[in-house]
């Protein structure tokens, strides 16, 4: 090779790193001048200033949203747009947008076109966002059938025998034989403990024993298609072949298997005892999806949908419950003096009865743990949806009009509405006994049902969500939630490794934040009530 090539190569080489320093300097100054330049006469929302393009504000929002937002909020308002990865990201704090976003009409503001390339490759196609808005809104009305209140009574039952068998066998309440103290870590018990009570209530005992059962897969399966909840799916297409992501996909596809088998079996029994005498069914949410729900153009839910649908009931909600009942056991480590008064509340109202659905209305106080833990605590920082129109924001701070253009990411954040000094006093202070004088502003009840605007929203404490798209389990969370706070107040107390804590951190490493690792509490075994 003539050596002037060689030359050349290697001077490119030893060149190549400075070549780049000077383009992403370039990139840079370029990226800064614009943002000086391009203010667009006031008339879109102030772009938080950010120095690297394509990454824009995606460190500082990732690692604390909330702290993010706040230095946001104090520097442009209520309203402003940041860079996410490329996109823009256009926030509206405040009860006024929680409203704004999640009132919005489905015409204007779109969440499947946000959330369907990270949900579908999990739940399975034709369903939740995969889907038609209008053939979503009567999948919703199936599931809310299957959620009645002679089913939720039902499930106190369930769920509290679950809790009991969990707390007198989980390897931490049992490291050796009658221990009367030991050691909790606390957010990896309650995601297993959830997970037990949510499917032995909604999804069937068969699907229970796949839990417990000598070689059963169903609990890597539910870890590999949890793994595909990565936030980086926002913004890769579904096909990117990622480990993963080829994990995800092989976990849904056998997950969808399983299901489909539990149907078939299910209905080569109905038709074996057809002519004889019924036996008493068990009337899961798979029995519900199966005998009671039919689309408007009087189809049958197809098993596939079936499948799919029960696929994202399990681990829908279950990173919220069990960040929950996590947050909620880890505070009353650190206040002893409301875990004495929970225990003095069951004692005067139930006594040494069971706990049933309606004695566990009778827990004022434990409903207020659980709403100030949902208020202090939201696993759902964030709330998006698509723009599918140019959008007029009035702010409350905002004199002008302010304009999102079509192709934004409108975001609201009732998690952090709910921690806003506006709206509650001393918010970053976690005190049940709030909610015994604040009044009740909140339509608990889901009735939107139709393209039509919800009720509610325009409140800054929406622990569900709000519109056309709060969460249809917000009672079944209320009532699994309930169940395991109480059955845990009734057999332990619980003190704080470090005496300091006050306020636990906060892990927003993944889509759902949870508390921060390690999560360990001492407990005590109480005495039977």
């Amino acid at each position: 090779m003539d050596s002037s090539v060689i030359y050349t190569v290697s001077s490119l080489i030893f060149q190549a790193p400075l070549i780049l320093i000077a383009l992403t300097s370039l990139s840079v100054l370029v990226n800064v001048l614009f943002q000086s330049v391009d203010k667009s006469n006031g008339s879109k929302p102030p772009l938080v200033f950010h120095y690297f393009p394509i990454i824009g504000s995606t460190i500082s929002y990732g690692k604390d949203p909330m702290q993010f937002f706040e230095e946001c909020k104090q520097k442009y308002g209520n309203v402003f747009t940041f860079i996410l990865l490329g996109r823009r990201v256009t926030v509206y704090l405040g009860a006024q947008g929680n409203n704004f976003v999640l009132n919005g009409k489905h015409s204007e503001l779109s969440a499947e076109e946000v959330y369907a390339p990270l949900t579908t490759p999990v739940f399975g196609t034709d369903v939740i966002f995969d889907c038609e808005h209008s053939k979503f809104l009567q999948q919703k009305k199936f599931v809310k059938f299957g959620l009645s209140q002679s089913a939720l009574e039902s499930y106190v039952r369930l769920i509290a025998k679950e809790t009991t068998d969990f707390f007198e066998t989980y390897h931490d309440f049992n490291t050796k034989p009658k221990a009367k103290t030991g050691k909790l870590e606390v957010t990896s018990a309650m995601a297993e403990l959830t997970i037990y009570t949510a499917s032995s209530s909604l999804q069937g005992a068969e699907v229970r024993q796949q839990f417990s059962s000598a070689g059963s897969r169903i609990a890597d399966l539910y870890h590999d298609l949890d793994m595909g909840f990565s936030p980086i799916n926002f913004f890769l297409p579904s096909w990117v072949p990622l480990p993963r992501n080829k994990r995800r996909d092989v976990a849904q596809r056998e997950m969808t298997r399983l299901y489909t088998d539990i149907i078939t079996k299910r209905r080569q029994h109905e038709r074996q005892q057809a002519g004889q005498s019924a036996e008493a069914e068990a009337k899961d949410m798979i029995w519900n999806l199966m005998q009671n729900c039919t689309y408007k153009d009087g189809s049958p839910l197809p098993d596939k949908e079936i499948a799919h649908m029960m696929i994202a009931l399990l681990l829908g909600g279950h990173h919220s419950s069990s960040a929950v009942i996590a947050f909620a056991i880890l505070s009353l480590a650190s206040n002893p003096e409301i875990q004495e008064e929970l225990y003095d509340e069951q004692v005067r109202e139930l006594g040494k009865e069971d706990l049933t659905y309606e004695g566990l209305q009778r827990l004022k106080l434990h409903a207020h743990v659980i709403r100030e833990t949902l208020r202090l605590y939201n696993p759902i920082h964030s709330i998006m949806r698509f723009a599918r129109k140019p959008l007029v924001v009035r702010g409350e701070e905002q004199r002008n009009e302010i304009f999102v253009p079509q192709g934004d990411i409108l975001l609201a954040s009732p998690a952090f509405s709910a921690r806003d000094k506006a709206y509650f006093s001393e918010p970053l202070k976690w005190n049940p006994h709030r909610w015994e004088q604040k009044l009740e502003t909140i339509d608990e009840e889901d009735d939107d049902d139709n393209d039509s605007l919800g009720k509610g929203s325009n409140s800054p404490y929406l622990p569900f969500g709000g519109g056309r798209h709060r969460c249809i389990g917000e009672k079944f969370a209320y009532v699994q939630l309930g169940v395991i706070l109480a059955i845990f107040v009734r057999s332990f107390r619980v003190r704080a490794v470090d005496k300091s804590t006050e306020l636990w951190g906060i892990d927003y490493s993944s889509l759902f934040s949870r508390p921060q690792s390690p999560s360990k509490v001492i407990w005590e075994r109480r005495s039977r009530v």
